[in-house]
Protein backbone atom coordinates (compact mmCIF):
# COMPACT_ATOMS: atom_id res chain seq x y z
CA UNK A 1 0.00 0.00 0.00
CA UNK A 2 1.62 3.26 -1.13
CA UNK A 3 1.63 6.59 0.64
CA UNK A 4 -1.36 7.71 -1.43
CA UNK A 5 -3.47 4.97 0.09
CA UNK A 6 -3.37 6.27 3.61
CA UNK A 7 -6.73 6.42 5.33
CA UNK A 8 -8.11 7.35 8.72
CA UNK A 9 -11.59 6.21 9.74
CA UNK A 10 -13.32 7.27 12.95
CA UNK A 11 -16.43 5.77 14.50
CA UNK A 12 -18.35 8.56 16.21
CA UNK A 13 -21.44 8.96 18.31
CA UNK A 14 -22.54 8.66 21.87
CA UNK A 15 -21.42 5.98 24.31
CA UNK A 16 -22.87 2.49 24.39
CA UNK A 17 -23.86 2.22 20.73
CA UNK A 18 -21.34 -0.33 19.47
CA UNK A 19 -18.46 1.79 18.17
CA UNK A 20 -15.81 -0.39 19.78
CA UNK A 21 -17.35 -3.59 18.44
CA UNK A 22 -17.43 -2.10 14.94
CA UNK A 23 -13.80 -0.96 15.23
CA UNK A 24 -12.62 -4.46 16.09
CA UNK A 25 -14.82 -6.03 13.43
CA UNK A 26 -13.59 -3.69 10.71
CA UNK A 27 -9.97 -4.14 11.77
CA UNK A 28 -10.33 -7.93 11.60
CA UNK A 29 -11.90 -7.81 8.14
CA UNK A 30 -9.30 -5.43 6.72
CA UNK A 31 -6.42 -7.40 8.23
CA UNK A 32 -7.85 -10.53 6.58
CA UNK A 33 -7.36 -8.63 3.29
CA UNK A 34 -3.69 -7.96 4.21
CA UNK A 35 -4.31 -4.27 4.91
CA UNK A 36 -1.83 -2.97 7.46
CA UNK A 37 -3.59 -0.90 10.08
CA UNK A 38 -3.67 0.36 13.63
CA UNK A 39 -6.63 0.73 15.96
CA UNK A 40 -6.79 3.82 18.20
CA UNK A 41 -8.73 2.67 21.23
CA UNK A 42 -11.18 4.87 23.11
CA UNK A 43 -9.03 6.87 25.53
CA UNK A 44 -11.79 7.90 27.96
CA UNK A 45 -11.54 4.53 29.70
CA UNK A 46 -8.01 5.45 30.77
CA UNK A 47 -8.81 8.97 31.92
CA UNK A 48 -7.59 9.44 35.51
CA UNK A 49 -10.25 12.12 36.11
CA UNK A 50 -14.05 11.87 36.47
CA UNK A 51 -16.08 11.34 33.28
CA UNK A 52 -19.75 10.82 32.36
CA UNK A 53 -22.07 13.39 33.94
CA UNK A 54 -19.35 14.29 36.48
CA UNK A 55 -16.82 15.22 33.81
CA UNK A 56 -14.99 18.51 33.74
CA UNK A 57 -12.96 20.70 31.42
CA UNK A 58 -9.81 19.03 32.77
CA UNK A 59 -11.15 15.51 32.16
CA UNK A 60 -12.33 16.22 28.65
CA UNK A 61 -9.17 18.16 27.78
CA UNK A 62 -7.11 15.15 28.85
CA UNK A 63 -9.28 12.86 26.69
CA UNK A 64 -9.20 15.17 23.66
CA UNK A 65 -5.44 15.69 23.73
CA UNK A 66 -4.70 12.03 24.39
CA UNK A 67 -6.89 11.11 21.39
CA UNK A 68 -4.94 13.54 19.22
CA UNK A 69 -1.60 12.19 20.38
CA UNK A 70 -2.55 8.57 19.78
CA UNK A 71 -3.84 9.38 16.29
CA UNK A 72 -0.58 11.17 15.44
CA UNK A 73 1.46 8.13 16.49
CA UNK A 74 -0.82 5.68 14.66
CA UNK A 75 -0.75 7.70 11.43
CA UNK A 76 3.03 7.94 11.56
CA UNK A 77 3.35 4.16 11.74
CA UNK A 78 0.45 2.69 9.76
CA UNK A 79 -1.20 3.46 6.42
CA UNK A 80 -4.73 2.78 7.69
CA UNK A 81 -5.94 3.97 11.09
CA UNK A 82 -9.27 3.07 12.66
CA UNK A 83 -10.33 5.30 15.57
CA UNK A 84 -12.79 4.43 18.31
CA UNK A 85 -14.09 8.02 18.52
CA UNK A 86 -12.84 11.24 16.99
CA UNK A 87 -11.95 14.68 18.24
CA UNK A 88 -15.49 15.77 17.35
CA UNK A 89 -17.39 13.52 19.72
CA UNK A 90 -14.74 14.00 22.41
CA UNK A 91 -15.21 17.76 22.00
CA UNK A 92 -18.98 17.38 22.34
CA UNK A 93 -18.55 15.91 25.83
CA UNK A 94 -16.22 18.83 26.64
CA UNK A 95 -18.67 21.45 25.36
CA UNK A 96 -21.50 19.96 27.38
CA UNK A 97 -19.30 19.97 30.51
CA UNK A 98 -17.66 23.37 30.19
CA UNK A 99 -18.97 25.23 27.13
CA UNK A 100 -17.19 26.02 23.90
CA UNK A 101 -13.48 26.67 24.25
CA UNK A 102 -12.12 29.24 21.81
CA UNK A 103 -8.61 27.82 22.15
CA UNK A 104 -9.85 24.39 21.00
CA UNK A 105 -12.34 25.40 18.28
CA UNK A 106 -9.71 25.81 15.56
CA UNK A 107 -7.83 22.72 16.68
CA UNK A 108 -10.97 20.59 16.43
CA UNK A 109 -11.98 22.11 13.09
CA UNK A 110 -8.52 21.58 11.60
CA UNK A 111 -8.16 18.06 13.02
CA UNK A 112 -11.49 17.02 11.48
CA UNK A 113 -9.80 17.44 8.10
CA UNK A 114 -7.49 14.52 8.96
CA UNK A 115 -10.35 11.98 8.88
CA UNK A 116 -11.11 10.39 5.54
CA UNK A 117 -14.32 8.85 6.83
CA UNK A 118 -16.50 9.57 9.85
CA UNK A 119 -18.98 6.81 10.66
CA UNK A 120 -21.91 7.93 12.81
CA UNK A 121 -23.17 5.04 14.94
CA UNK A 122 -26.76 5.64 16.12
CA UNK A 123 -28.52 4.67 19.31
CA UNK A 124 -30.53 1.47 18.93
CA UNK A 125 -31.08 0.66 22.59
CA UNK A 126 -30.51 2.12 26.03
CA UNK A 127 -26.94 1.88 27.32
CA UNK A 128 -26.03 -1.26 29.22
CA UNK A 129 -23.99 -1.26 32.41
CA UNK A 130 -20.33 -1.92 31.66
CA UNK A 131 -18.88 -0.68 34.92
CA UNK A 132 -17.53 2.41 33.24
CA UNK A 133 -19.98 4.46 31.20
CA UNK A 134 -23.20 5.93 32.52
CA UNK A 135 -26.45 4.11 31.75
CA UNK A 136 -28.48 7.33 31.79
CA UNK A 137 -30.47 7.24 28.51
CA UNK A 138 -31.14 11.00 28.59
CA UNK A 139 -27.41 11.73 28.75
CA UNK A 140 -26.80 9.24 25.94
CA UNK A 141 -29.42 10.96 23.74
CA UNK A 142 -28.08 14.41 24.62
CA UNK A 143 -24.62 13.43 23.38
CA UNK A 144 -25.99 11.89 20.18
CA UNK A 145 -28.10 14.95 19.41
CA UNK A 146 -25.14 17.25 19.96
CA UNK A 147 -22.77 15.13 17.83
CA UNK A 148 -25.27 15.26 14.95
CA UNK A 149 -25.68 19.01 15.38
CA UNK A 150 -21.91 19.54 15.40
CA UNK A 151 -21.57 17.55 12.18
CA UNK A 152 -24.28 19.63 10.54
CA UNK A 153 -23.04 22.99 11.89
CA UNK A 154 -19.51 22.22 10.71
CA UNK A 155 -20.66 20.89 7.32
CA UNK A 156 -18.96 17.55 7.88
CA UNK A 157 -20.22 14.52 5.98
CA UNK A 158 -20.51 11.19 7.75
CA UNK A 159 -21.59 7.71 6.83
CA UNK A 160 -24.73 7.47 8.95
CA UNK A 161 -25.52 3.90 9.85
CA UNK A 162 -29.18 2.88 9.67
CA UNK A 163 -30.54 2.23 13.18
CA UNK A 164 -32.99 -0.31 11.76
CA UNK A 165 -30.28 -2.35 10.00
CA UNK A 166 -27.73 -3.01 12.73
CA UNK A 167 -26.97 -6.46 11.32
CA UNK A 168 -25.49 -4.86 8.18
CA UNK A 169 -23.42 -2.12 9.81
CA UNK A 170 -20.09 -3.88 9.57
CA UNK A 171 -20.63 -4.82 5.92
CA UNK A 172 -21.73 -1.26 5.12
CA UNK A 173 -18.62 0.27 6.66
CA UNK A 174 -16.27 -2.31 5.16
CA UNK A 175 -17.75 -1.69 1.70
CA UNK A 176 -17.33 2.09 2.07
CA UNK A 177 -13.72 1.79 3.24
CA UNK A 178 -12.79 -0.65 0.46
CA UNK A 179 -14.42 1.55 -2.17
CA UNK A 180 -12.45 4.53 -0.96
CA UNK A 181 -9.21 2.56 -0.92
CA UNK A 182 -9.93 1.27 -4.44
CA UNK A 183 -10.60 4.82 -5.66
CA UNK A 184 -7.21 5.89 -4.35
CA UNK A 185 -5.55 2.94 -6.07
CA UNK A 186 -7.22 3.85 -9.38
CA UNK A 187 -5.93 7.42 -9.12
CA UNK A 188 -2.40 6.02 -8.90
CA UNK A 189 -2.84 4.38 -12.31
Amino acid sequence: MGAEQRMKVAFIGTHGVGKTTLCYGLAARLKARDITLELVHEVARRCPLPINEETSLASQSWILHTQLAEEVVAQARYPVVICDRSVLDNYVYLVLAAGRQDALEHLVADWLDTYDLLVLVPITEEPQADGFRTTNPEFQRLIETRVIRELEDRGRPALRLDPTARESWLEDVEREVLERLDERQLRLL
